[in-house]
């Protein structure tokens, strides 16, 4: 009889459980399309119809996965779409038409595949060294439709010879500042954009790098370094 108790209690959990997770997605791509919409302005983008339901495909697909590969720290939707998407798209403004990039240590795809998704002209190299997470950068890139333009390397990016690209990005590598003379070396002939504060400004003084910053809308103490390598 317990143990039936407990199979029931169990069962209803689980439903209760399934139910909730439901209710969550589907009320995710609303918010965030919401949340784009309401605060684009403030980044001196237009987003088109297409443009946010490719965004928010996107922010499903992180949520999805997010709670097995820790993709980004948990946020509300509305967090998710000014936090990570509006602030990857910041990077887009200092590419030119058909710019190639790469972003290293990418992660859940920030910021490339917001920029991806948005401007139809660039191609970017997307290296990130966990595999699990390369595997899911590759589903992202079939769900978006972005694998004619995008390619991902599961390595270090110490272990690659550097692609033909002219910009190289980073938004939220593990030890950043420690990796930033490897970075610096690796990425010669390129134009750094990379996304940090003080601790990355301190770091590139001390490399002896000449740099612009450029406060990251909403923020305080944000910002997308510039610098030509």
């Amino acid at each position: 009889m317990e143990k039936k108790r407990r199979l029931f209690i169990f069962h209803g959990f689980l439903i209760f459980s399934l139910k909730s997770i439901t209710n969550f997605m589907n009320d995710l791509r609303p918010r965030i399309i919401t949340a784009l919409q309401a605060n684009q302005k403030d980044f001196d983008i237009a987003l088109s119809k297409k443009n946010l339901d490719n965004l928010s495909v996107y922010c499903e697909f992180v949520q999805k996965h997010n709670d097995i590969l820790h993709l980004v720290a948990p946020s509300s939707p509305e967090e998710f779409a000014i936090r990570h998407i509006l602030e990857s798209l910041f990077l887009q403004k200092f590419l030119p038409v058909n710019a190639k990039f790469a972003d290293v240590g990418t992660g859940a795809g920030l910021p490339s595949i917001p920029c991806l998704i948005f401007r139809e002209d660039l191609n970017g190299v997307l290296i990130e060294s966990k595999l699990k997470k390369a595997r899911f950068l590759e589903g992202v890139l079939k769900e978006c439709e972005l694998e004619k333009r995008a390619k991902v390397f599961d390595r270090q990016f110490e272990e690659l010879i550097k692609p033909k690209v002219d910009f190289v990005t980073c938004r939220a590598l593990d030890k950043f500042t420690e990796k930033i003379p490897a970075i610096l070396k690796w990425s010669k002939g390129c134009t750094l954009l990379l996304f940090g504060g003080d601790n990355l400004s301190e770091k590139l003084k001390n490399c002896g790098k000449k740099f612009e910053q450029k406060l990251i809308p909403n923020s305080e103490k944000r910002f997308l370094f510039i610098a030509h390598n």
